[in-house]
């Protein structure tokens, strides 16, 4: 079990914890909550062993495997599948202790000792899941939202959000007793996040994870660790009971602290009444110790809670915006456009709040992106209401900010370009003003932006957002980074905000309570979808089902097209040549018939010796094992290379 006891952690003079003491015991599926700053990733970095206490003791087994998501970027030329593959470090280790073995055999083939290594270093590998160690890892990558002709390209290709989707199936990928997962869902589509929590469900190790997601917490959790006032407090459950016994708990705090209050004001006010007169001096002063002995109750500290308000739209057009038999898509230079969505006709009306669903890559991005202008439509017609101001926050607006410059400088520049077209004081103490109502106050309005955290930068994105007053409001991801309290006002604001909403995100809790509708994206279309997020979770997984049968039957028509080619040619060619053709494949045939009897032989032999190996045998017959075993390898190697060359010759006769 992981324990600390008395621990006292610091970043710089401030104190992140005082005194902590918890346990977390083998297996428990931990969510580590609190405020941005309270001081959960430096709590992470103790747990993963960057960091020390600098008081108390903290234990967790020396034994224990562990495994986190590695922050940084991706930088290689490797496979997808090669990369998370080599997130097994186990297997890792083993692969590099066969070669070195191997190369000592070749050198001395008849030294026992060494033929009982190498004998051992099989069988740990096989154990280690040697054998099915590329399907293991193709079946995180795909699981994550990749498609499966993703999964030999090279790990620079993608973007740097996919790149971080490898990093944790690469995690995922090491075995492990303790997982460490920090904003685990910040890169995923819904359709990824379905499949990510079921898989941590069958997680046998401990977890701990830091998540600004209510309903994944739920989901995947069942132990809450809140960080607060340098305190650390452990409550059995869910993010959702620690709600409710946080609440309760504030409560009966509050409660006490007032009881507290009277009692000592009944004391001071008998202090201050008879501390002058002689007969009651020592009844006074018995009042005076006992108010020093009184453990005082904490007051209960008022969380300052971030809200905001989107301002009211100056007008709101009637519908919106009008869609007609469009087909959304990418211009390619050079080249047809790639069409992504067809027949798209749709009205979006004053006041609707449509959800976005869709599977990864079904186009939802590419909707949004074409109602933002950011894009335009390959056919048909977008035709927008007058006054239509939209407001969209897209999650690549985090990297358009200006790293060297500041928030004021962000706020003075975006209302010198609208000009007129907002009314709204652009004086810098107005602006100033406007940005502390999304806690920029002080000096972080000079703070250079490339400083700030995903959370600030995100908050800096809204408050522009907010100050252009729009009516149509078009949001893909926009909870990326924020933490609970903050996602919760964006939810408040969402639901005040009296123009049009049109939201893409993977947060469940903000879709079910600001949306009423839904749109579903998909197969190439755009559909109402009649049913809620429990419903869209079904869809998603019989979709998955949908298309792992699309694939067989894919498979399936390639292998029936290749026979039907193979019979259809003897009839269009001429009887020599047909008979020419047969004579040339009866010694392929032959031989491939050879090879196939010989692969069954060897592969019993070779499951025969390994299920020796795992018994105890005298060390001679250990080494004996192990030459024979690497010798079966090597012609198996050799027998399939083979098979597979016959077989092209085969199908190049056939065609």
């Amino acid at each position: 079990m992981i324990t600390l006891k008395n621990v006292i952690l610091r970043r710089s003079a401030k104190k992140l914890l005082d005194g902590a003491t918890v346990t977390i015991n083998p297996g428990e599926k931990v969510g580590l909550v609190g405020r941005n700053g309270a001081g959960k990733s430096t709590l992470f970095a103790l747990f993963n062993g960057s960091l020390h206490e600098d008081g108390g003791d903290f234990y967790v087994p020396k034994q224990w495997r562990m495994a986190q998501v590695a922050q940084d970027m991706p930088e290689t030329g490797e496979s997808a599948t090669d990369f998370v593959v080599g997130g097994d470090t186990r297997l890792a280790e083993l692969r590099a202790t066969l070669a070195a073995i191997e190369a000592a055999y070749t050198e001395n083939p008849d030294d026992a000792d060494i033929g009982m290594e190498l004998a051992h270093a099989y069988t740990d590998l096989a154990d280690a899941g040697e054998h099915d160690a590329v399907p293991r890892a193709q079946a995180l990558i795909l699981g994550l939202g990749f498609k499966s002709h993703e999964l030999d390209g090279p790990v620079n290709s993608f973007s740097g959000g996919w790149r971080m989707r490898l990093q944790l199936a690469r995690a995922l990928m090491c075995p492990s007793d303790l997982l460490l997962l920090d904003e685990p869902t910040n890169h995923l589509d819904l359709d990824a996040l379905v499949w990510l929590e079921a898989w941590l469900q069958k997680y046998p190790g401990t977890m701990i994870v830091i998540s600004h997601d209510r309903e994944f917490l739920d989901a995947v959790t069942d132990v809450t660790l809140h960080i607060a006032n340098a305190q650390l407090t452990r409550y059995g459950g869910n993010y959702s009971k620690f709600e409710e016994m946080r609440a309760l708990q504030m409560e009966q705090q509050q409660v006490a602290f007032s009881k507290q209050q009277d009692k000592i004001a009944h004391l001071q006010k008998f202090i201050d009444r008879f501390k002058a007169k002689a007969s009651k001096a020592k009844q006074a002063q018995s009042r005076v110790k006992a108010l020093e002995r009184m453990e005082k109750v904490a007051p209960l500290l008022a969380e300052a809670d971030f809200t905001f308000e989107f301002k009211e739209p100056g007008n709101i057009p009637n519908p919106m915006l009008s869609i007609a038999n469009a087909s959304f898509g990418y211009e390619i230079e050079d080249a047809e456009p790639k069409t992504i969505l067809r027949g798209v006709s749709r009205s979006v009306l004053a006041g609707q709040r449509i959800g976005i669903l869709g599977a990864n890559g079904q186009g939802k991005s590419t909707l949004v992106k074409t109602i933002a202008r950011e894009m335009g439509a390959l056919a048909g017609e977008v035709t927008e209401g007058k006054g239509l101001n939209i407001g969209y926050f897209a999650q690549q607006e985090l990297d358009v900010l200006r790293p060297q410059d500041n928030p004021l400088e962000h706020m003075v520049r975006m209302a010198r370009e609208l000009g007129s077209a907002v009314k709204e004081s652009t004086g810098e103490q107005a602006l100033r003003g406007f940005l502390g109502s999304f806690n920029f106050s002080g000096d972080m309005v000079k703070q250079p932006v490339g400083t700030m955290s995903g959370g600030e930068k995100a908050r800096l994105v809204l408050a522009m957002m907010v100050w252009q007053r729009p009516n149509l409001l078009l949001l893909d991801e926009p909870t990326n980074h924020l933490d609970l309290a903050t996602r919760e006002a964006l939810a408040v604001a969402l639901n005040e905000f009296e123009g049009t909403l049109m939201l893409v995100s993977h947060d469940r809790a903000l879709l079910r309570s600001v949306c009423d509708e839904f749109w579903l994206v998909g197969r190439g279309v755009v559909t109402d979808f009649d049913g809620d997020l429990d419903d869209y979770q079904r869809y998603l997984l019989d979709e998955a089902k949908r298309l792992r049968e699309e694939a067989k039957i894919a498979v399936r028509e390639a292998e029936s097209a290749v026979v039907a080619a193979a019979a259809a040619a003897p009839a269009k060619a001429s009887a020599q040549d047909r008979q020419q053709r047969r004579d040339q494949a009866k010694p392929i045939k032959r031989e491939i018939a050879q090879i196939d009897e010989r692969l069954v032989t060897a592969g019993a032999e070779r499951t025969a010796l390994e299920a020796r190996l795992t018994q105890p045998l005298p060390s001679a017959e250990i080494a004996d094992a192990g030459k024979r075993l690497k010798a079966l390898n090597d012609e198996i190697a050799k027998l399939e290379e083979r098979w597979l060359a016959l077989s092209d010759q085969l199908e190049a006769l056939a065609a």
